[in-house]
């Protein structure tokens, strides 16, 4: 007599995006870049690059195979499943400041700061540059945009 063990597959965490639902009104298209000094209203949702600088009143998605590069305060949560900085960079090149929580996908690659109120790391996910909290939000500095 033999016993056959099963052993139950390891619960999974997933992480869905509805831009409608999310009220991201914003987006760069897969094969575009977008570079300089920008401001969003409503979310951002980007499939291609961004580098620069500037600010995300709302939730910003980095979507597969999509790049942001700089420095940029995100008012609302963070949900990378591309690329954070640039391969190989120093950790100053890119930092990202988000008010809410960041989640980081199985897909992502992060060589940039990432600061944020938390931090959700999901299983597989390539996370090379720090990670800060903020500690009491009344307290944290402007972003320098002239740098």
């Amino acid at each position: 007599m033999t016993d056959n063990l099963i052993t139950p597959a390891p619960q999974q965490d997933n992480l869905v995006i509805d831009p409608l639902g999310m009220n991201i009104v914003n987006r760069i298209a897969p094969d575009s870049t977008m570079q300089g000094d920008v401001s969003f209203s409503g979310g951002l949702l980007v499939q291609g690059n961004l580098a620069g600088a500037g600010l995300v009143m709302g939730r910003l998605v980095v979507w597969h195979g999509a790049q942001v590069q700089g420095h940029f305060r995100v008012m609302g949560d963070l949900y990378v499943f591309g690329r954070i900085g640039a391969l190989d960079a120093d950790a100053t090149e890119t930092v990202i400041e988000c008010m809410g929580t960041a989640y980081i996908a199985s897909t992502a690659a992060t060589t940039g700061t990432i600061t944020a109120q938390r931090l959700r790391l999901y299983e597989g996910a390539d996370l090379q540059g720090p990670f800060k909290t903020i500690k009491n939000i009344q307290s944290l500095p402007e972003l320098d945009q002239s740098a």
